[in-house]
């Protein structure tokens, strides 16, 4: 007899309750053997246990005083043994399956290396809805993406002309990787250090996405000075706005520009290769 190959499939059900899963997603959810929810809300738990009976969540592997990392490797080992029992997994997480949320790549990669069929899907994350609900376009001036106490812990240049998301500033100088926040003392630590480039009275925003249709998120605007006593949830991602405008480089501007005009009057630019549009590729390949 054939022995049935067990798969993982780590999937994204967005932020908002339903509104945010792609139909592949809810496919493989309803087809699974087992579904892993890791999601912290019981209303999104019943939601998915109406597209798959048999819905495990993932939660009560967090504990007091535990390591976060422990908790993680548990994750991707509780998924694993379903998995090596020949079934078809899958990891249900809140927005994106693969932004912050270390155990869905690990469970993936693991499954992968003992020969399992083995695939992340996106979901759409906290950072999508951010964009959207502030109006900000990360292709404007750049943006700038920094857990918050990665930023803290190491020499790392920030600029103040781009957008500025830190996430997770209530675990802000953690270095227990507990599930608690950390306190005002940290935070001032962290307005410190983003007083080097930044006045205290900048505005900050803090945000939090809809997670139900009906629900707001949250938009909190605040001076940096202030970031020490607001509240901070788990789940709130902090933005500062660019500072000031972007600096030209002049430098590179007149270089730029005189490889242009060399270009239209055919003498050589050095190009080593030419960018074809793709209507002429796909004449080459009819020859």
């Amino acid at each position: 007899m054939t022995q049935v190959q067990g798969s993982l499939t780590c999937v994204g059900i967005g932020m908002m309750l339903g509104a945010h899963l792609s139909p592949i997603a809810r496919s493989h959810i309803e087809q699974a053997d087992v579904v892993f929810s890791g999601v912290s809300d019981g209303f999104v738990e019943l939601w998915l246990k109406e597209l798959n009976k048999d819905v495990r969540s993932l939660q009560s592997l967090y504990g007091e005083g535990k390591s976060r990392n422990i908790t993680y490797r548990e994750m991707v080992e509780v998924m694993l043994a379903e998995v090596r029992l020949g079934k078809k997994v899958v990891g249900a997480f809140y927005g994106h399956p693969g932004i912050f949320a270390k155990s869905p790549h690990e469970a993936v990669a693991r499954a992968k290396s003992e020969g399992f069929e083995a695939k992340m899907l996106p979901g759409i994350s906290s950072e999508d809805c951010l964009y959207a609900d502030l109006g900000l376009d990360p292709g404007k001036v750049g943006c700038q993406h920094f857990e918050t106490t990665q930023l803290m812990l190491y020499d790392r240049r920030i600029d103040p002309t781009a957008l500025l998301v830190l996430w997770q500033p209530a675990l802000a100088g953690d270095l227990e990787l507990g599930i608690r926040a950390t306190g005002r003392a940290e935070r001032q630590l962290l307005v410190d250090l983003l007083a080097q480039d930044y006045p205290l009275e900048h505005e900050c925003i803090l945000y939090e996405a809809a997670t139900m249709p009906l629900q707001s998120g949250r938009i909190e605007r605040l001076p940096l000075k202030d970031l020490p006593l607001a509240k901070l949830e788990l789940h709130t991602t902090l933005v500062l706005p660019p500072l000031s405008k972007l600096k030209p480089n002049n430098e590179m501007r007149a270089k730029l520009e005189a490889q242009a005009k060399a270009r239209s009057e055919g003498k050589p630019t050095g190009d080593t290769a030419q960018v074809l549009p793709f209507s002429a590729i796909k004449e080459r390949k009819r020859k």
